[in-house]
């Protein structure tokens, strides 16, 4: 078991007279984005966001372009500050973990809904410029989510499609992974990160397909998941 990705955020109290929220230790890796960082950011908004008014979405959504875009960030939002002090706050956690292929979310259970949305969104904000986009338009996909912040969610903000096995590989090199699943690479481990040529992609997928399938002889058992797993290769490695 391993940490994939983390971040910290420091809330102010229930009770303080001030509502506000600072940023801790980060390690959100990004590449090729969003990455496990940006997964667990997104994670962070999806369990989150079901807590908070929907009258403030819009603003969710606001403030994440404007971080995107760089432009100046007006104070307060959601009715929380901003600050760089944490003296006085409280820290909550958020990690993203790994076993093997699976990945999972252990999310701090301290702060309210609109900490912990602010708090992603505003340390994806810090990251660096050519991930920013990938990863704030996970953040907006959270806001939309509906369902368990598991498998399905992290398929999805990844990249991929609900039903497909978007583990540990896939999120870290979708490239490798489709490869992998087309059997592009010797010794079943993919290492090429350049997609092949497209008809060579799609006769793979096709040959594939017809073995995959019951109706040519192949178990039932396993049969959707390996034809749901090809064809997201394919859309991966041909972008269609």
């Amino acid at each position: 078991m391993v940490v994939l990705a983390d971040f910290e955020i420091y809330c102010s109290r229930p009770h303080a007279p001030t509502r506000r929220v600072a940023l801790g230790e980060m390690d959100l890796p990004c590449e090729p984005a969003p990455g496990f960082g940006g997964v667990l950011l997104a994670g962070v908004v999806a369990e989150h966001v079901p807590g908070i008014d929907p009258d403030h979405i819009p603003d969710i959504k606001r403030l994440t372009l404007e971080l995107e875009q760089g432009r100046p960030i007006p104070q307060p939002r959601l009715r929380h500050r901003l600050q760089v002090d944490t003296v006085g706050l409280s820290s909550v956690r958020h990690r993203l973990m790994g076993d093997g292929e699976r990945l999972w979310f252990d999310f701090g259970d301290s702060g309210a809904p609109e900490q912990q949305v602010l708090g992603a969104i505003y340390a994806a904000g810090t990251l660096d410029a050519h991930v920013l986009p990938s990863v704030m338009a996970s953040l907006r996909r959270a806001t939309k989510w509906v369902g368990p912040v598991g498998d399905d969610f992290i398929a999805v903000v990844a990249g991929g499609k609900r039903g497909v096995s978007f583990g540990r590989a896939a999120v870290e090199n979708p490239t490798a992974w489709a490869m992998s699943v087309m059997g592009f690479e010797a010794g079943g481990i993919a290492t090429a990160v350049a997609a092949p040529p497209v008809g060579d992609v799609i006769r793979r997928y096709r040959a594939l397909l017809r073995e995959a399938h019951p109706d040519h002889g192949a178990e039932n058992d396993g049969a959707a998941q390996r034809i749901a797993d090809l064809a997201e290769a394919r859309r991966i490695l041909t972008g269609r």
